[in-house]
């Protein structure tokens, strides 16, 4: 028996077919689609003609039977697959699972906890570099989040490490990388400076991830957020609390921005 996703793709095929419909709207349409059930989870196959950024999958929570279910359906869909916060034991649960088929097997990280896989090469289209700075070695886990969400979804990303403020020296020290971007993810955790200080020196677009790492009275990270929500600094915009996927969306969503502007100016 066929799906209600499959009959409405099936019925659009059918108009575009018999005239009712033109190419163009059909691909419209398919932008709103339903999307596949699997009972514990609805899977929104077409999110990435809506937004540019394809579903991705947050590992926290879910059993590994259920990562393994969704990812199989997700696998094929010309886009790469993300698995975010998925802990290396959970992995090793799911690996069996994740791997199966043809194909590449993926690529899991252990310290950003985040699980890729792609069925060809992911090329760089966005307009210009997503440069993701970090204040400390401490904040790792986070920047590479980020930096590894941003390469999956087509940019090019070039990290700068361990740049705090304590040895604003070594800030300096990376001012041309940070001068050629076209837009900057800054993350830190303590007292949460780094944003401001970056802001302050570049005229790209500023993305302030603050992150848990701290002593006591940073509160969990609370600290470094209303420190970067009040930032005196020009161009800072701040995501959630250790949230480097959701700033990895956001900077590529300007990074392709940017060139779909350029790709526009250049038509004739």
């Amino acid at each position: 028996m066929s799906t209600p996703y499959e009959l409405a793709i099936a019925e659009l095929l059918a108009d575009v077919a018999d005239g009712k419909l033109t190419p163009r709207d059909a691909q419209d349409r398919l932008r709103d689609l339903p999307a596949g059930d699997l009972g514990f989870a609805k899977l929104d196959h077409h999110r990435v003609l809506r937004t540019g950024i394809p579903e991705v999958v947050y590992g926290e929570g879910k059993q590994p039977d259920q990562i393994a279910a969704i990812v199989d359906q997700f696998k094929g869909r010309g886009h790469p697959v993300l698995v975010t916060r998925l802990s290396p034991d959970v992995f090793a649960l799911c690996r069996p699972s994740l791997e199966a088929g043809p194909g590449a097997a993926g690529d899991y990280d252990p310290v950003s906890r985040t699980w890729i896989w792609s069925e060809t090469p992911v090329a760089p289209t966005g307009a210009g570099t997503v440069v993701v700075a970090c204040a400390g070695t401490s904040d790792l886990p986070v920047a590479e989040e980020a930096a590894r969400v941003a390469e999956a979804l087509g940019n090019r990303v070039e990290r700068v490490v361990d740049v705090g403020v304590a040895g604003i020296h070594r800030t300096l020290a990376s001012l041309d990388v940070l001068r050629a971007a076209r837009v900057i993810i800054v993350v830190a955790g303590m007292e949460g400076a780094l944003p401001s200080v970056v802001a302050g020196l570049v005229a790209c677009p500023v993305i302030a991830v603050p992150t848990s790492v701290g002593y006591g009275a940073s509160f969990g990270g609370v600290a470094a957020l209303l420190a970067m929500l009040n930032s005196c600094a020009p161009g800072v915009t701040v995501v959630n609390i250790d949230n480097g996927f959701g700033a990895a969306c956001a900077a590529s969503l300007i990074n392709h921005g940017a060139a779909l502007a350029a790709e526009g100016s250049s038509t004739p």
